[in-house]
């Protein structure tokens, strides 16, 4: 099945398009997401409308459907896009059709041993709207790696039809969240159909009601992802709205979607003919997949401990936050209103199926689903060396005959897809200088040895490129908003307008989460004001980020950002960019010279934003948390403070403000103008070349997804029967 899903055509959007027979494969790379990390593809489409490219949001399914004939004529006279398509067209051929890969040359027994991995949220590009954040690019950034790696691997998840919320700024700095409708006609979606032609639906049962799911494929390079939407009209009106939104609504809505990805995720595999051999459960969302695989053996004959047994073998399980709101956990009135018909399927009584997943707390109990993800799993991490500290604490309860040492859940530290969040200009750069061969060894470290024989000025003269592109970014966008929007002047001063691509710049953009702690940098607005305006060595900031829309103290923080900002004295120094997404995050994490991460150590359970910025040049600035606390060795960027972790959290604050002001004035701003300007800081470059060096081969999914391979997915409990 997988492998009839790899080549399976175009989109149906694109069949009746009637594109001229020299460039009629453009409908197949549009069709496939493989083009979203290689840009020779966005180039050409590129060079057939530029300015309808960038009108699409680089959407080549809507760039398709909406291109002139005249612009497709003159493509095919034109010799630099018919050379750009035949290398492009080549290259994906290449792609598909690998002579070898890394899993079929170090597994080759192991071919069938398909990896199904079910996650809420997918971040694959700005136009497909399948994620809200850090959990979801990080599963987007996994598939492409399994692709690459050629591993047996299909993705499970939802084709939200909203997506998550565009975010708006009001004057006063106040989040203001609105939601549009997408049309699956834009997006590079296959609809699976039954044989008599009508569309596969899926069912499961919601407090006494049953809701039909349609079930969708997504292609991302050699890997399906199998997407769920419920906008059938089979459905009620409440429940055809239930995958609209990522991370919408209220319990009900919750509960209720979790119930579709995991039991209705698993019936949409078992009605493809679809059999996994591991269940990787990306967070605890998708934890009710093994509640359904226990009823599958259970009606088959087996008894509860048989079947538990049985499904543990084959399950494996990542947490992603020590956060209470990235754990979700339900009452149990609520879990007695939507499985009161279920649990007699597992020959459970009530108590019972509680206790798979029961949480007493202080305030009360709660059916946890972390905790049912990890009782039901046969192997378990966390994202980073500490966060897997952190959670053999948090969970010691779930094992209290272990020392917390020994409790069973490892780390395997997050990566990002180097072919995604490389900019172009850097990647050429590596070409010349790591080999042109270097993407294939990527995660070996000594690949990146070469840097160092980077000249200073060939690699200052693209970081300078990268900043003036973010530069121009942001001035045309605040541009274009008070063109369109007619917004208030301190609105589009908030939006870049200033902004100067020789000065030093920081970024910040994240999640406005509380614990990330986003004003930090403002603590002491007057001596932020002095470092800021200095007049031979000014800095400036960019901030970006999102805060959920029921989350009233993350939106408290923007506004206490964006009304510093606002302030005369600051000049247009600090910014704001509203909206954050995938395409605002490339044009940040390539083009700023500091990546600012500030978060309440230990809650940062790893991070990939910095990755993602060091990969291209830019140095990392943060607090020992999360991945940086095992990527910094003192010359690679710059630390936040120590590994002390404060029982009262203001002085946390307070001394990781000094620190942080006591670094940018004494270390960073002079290190970054220590020439006497921005013409090419010899000790500035030597510190990004160690940067690069060190974090790009470790931080990659390269190495994270061999990892997953070799101690999980490969690494199952003694075989009792196939999961």
């Amino acid at each position: 099945m997988l492998a009839d899903m790899r080549h399976a055509g175009v989109v149906p959007a694109l069949e009746a398009i009637g594109l001229p027979r020299r460039l009629e494969r453009l409908s197949v790379l549009a069709s496939n997401l493989w083009w979203t990390w290689h840009p020779e593809t966005w180039e050409l489409f590129k060079l057939i409308d530029s300015t309808l490219w960038t009108d699409t949001y680089h959407n080549p399914v809507r760039f398709l459907r909406q291109v002139r004939r005249k612009a497709l004529n003159a493509a095919v006279h034109n010799r630099r896009v018919l050379e750009l398509y035949d290398r492009t067209v080549t290259a994906f051929d290449a792609y598909m059709n690998p002579a070898q890969t890394w899993y079929a040359s170090a597994h080759p027994d192991r071919l069938d041993h398909l990896i199904a991995y079910f996650s809420t949220e997918f971040g694959l590009h700005e136009s497909f709207p399948t994620y809200a954040g850090g959990l979801g690019i990080l599963s987007g950034d996994h598939a492409k790696e399994a692709s690459d790696l050629g591993l047996p691997f299909v993705g499970i998840g939802f084709l939200y039809n909203q997506g998550y919320f565009s975010q708006r700024i009001t004057e006063d700095g106040w989040q203001e969240a609105g939601y549009r409708r997408y049309s699956f006609e834009d997006v590079p979606v296959i609809p699976f159909q039954k044989e008599d032609g009508q569309p596969l639906l899926v069912s499961v049962e919601l407090a006494g009601r049953v809701l039909h799911a349609r079930v969708w494929r997504i292609q991302v390079g050699r890997v399906p992802l199998i997407l769920l939407d419920s906008d059938v009209e089979q459905n009620a009106p409440s429940d055809r709205d239930l995958t609209a939104r990522v991370y919408g609504g209220d319990l009900d809505t919750r509960i209720s979607q979790e119930v579709v990805l995991g039991i209705g995720g698993v019936r949409a595999l078992r009605a493809l003919n679809i059999e996994p051999k591991v269940w990787h459960m990306n967070e605890g969302h998708s934890a009710f997949m093994a509640l359904e695989r226990l009823r599958e053996k259970i009606v088959a004959g087996a008894t509860f401990a048989e079947a538990e047994a049985r499904v543990q073998a084959a399950t494996v399980f990542t947490t992603h936050t020590p956060v209470p709101a990235g754990n979700e956990e339900f009452p149990d009135w609520l879990i007695d209103r939507y499985f009161s018909q279920y649990w007699g399927q597992l020959g459970l009584d009530r108590e019972r199926f509680i206790d798979l997943a029961r949480h007493s707390q202080p305030w009360g109990q709660t059916f946890s689903m972390s905790m049912l993800a990890i009782r039901m799993a046969h192997l378990r991490n966390g994202v980073s060396e500490l966060h897997g500290r952190v959670s053999r604490r948090m969970w010691h309860f779930m094992f209290p005959d272990q020392p917390v040492e020994r409790v069973p859940i490892g780390s395997i530290t997050n990566g990002v897809h180097t072919g995604t969040w490389l900019a172009r200009r850097m990647k050429n750069l590596y070409d010349r200088y790591l080999g042109h061969n270097w993407m294939e060894a990527l995660d070996d470290p000594a690949t990146w040895q070469a840097i160092y024989a980077v000249p200073d000025e060939e690699l200052w003269a693209v970081r300078r490129h990268l900043k003036r592109k973010l530069v121009a970014f942001a001035r045309e966008r605040a541009r274009a908003e008070w063109q369109t929007a007619k917004r208030h002047p301190i609105q589009i001063l908030a939006g870049g307008t200033l902004l100067d691509p020789y000065m030093l710049t920081i970024g910040f953009a994240r999640r406005f989460a509380t614990y990330k702690r986003g004003s930090l940098v403002l603590r002491d607005p007057d001596r932020l004001m002095r470092l800021v305006n200095a007049v031979e060595r000014p800095v400036q900031i960019i901030f970006a980020g999102k805060a959920h829309p029921m989350d009233e103290p993350g939106k408290l923080i923007i506004q206490e950002v964006y009304r510093t900002l606002k302030r005369a004295e600051f000049g247009g120094r600090i910014v704001f960019l509203e909206d954050y997404d995938i395409n605002l995050a490339r044009f940040l994490v390539q083009g700023v010279d500091v990546w600012l991460n500030t978060p309440r150590r230990p809650l940062e359970a790893s991070g990939t934003s910095g990755m993602k910025a060091a990969l291209n040049g830019v140095l990392n600035w943060s607090v020992l948390d999360g991945w940086w606390q095992e990527a910094y060795h003192g010359e690679n960027g710059w630390a936040i403070g120590d590994e002390t972790e404060y029982a009262d959290p203001d002085e946390q604050d307070q001394r990781d403000a000094e620190s942080l002001y006591d670094t940018l004035e004494n270390q960073i701003v002079p290190l970054y103008y220590a020439n006497g300007g921005p013409d090419g800081p010899g000790g500035w470059l030597r510190r990004v070349k160690t940067s690069i060096a060190t974090l790009a081969p470790t931080f990659s999914t390269r190495r994270m997804v061999k990892q997953y391979v070799e101690t999980m997915y490969l690494n199952r409990a003694p075989e009792v029967a196939a999961g």
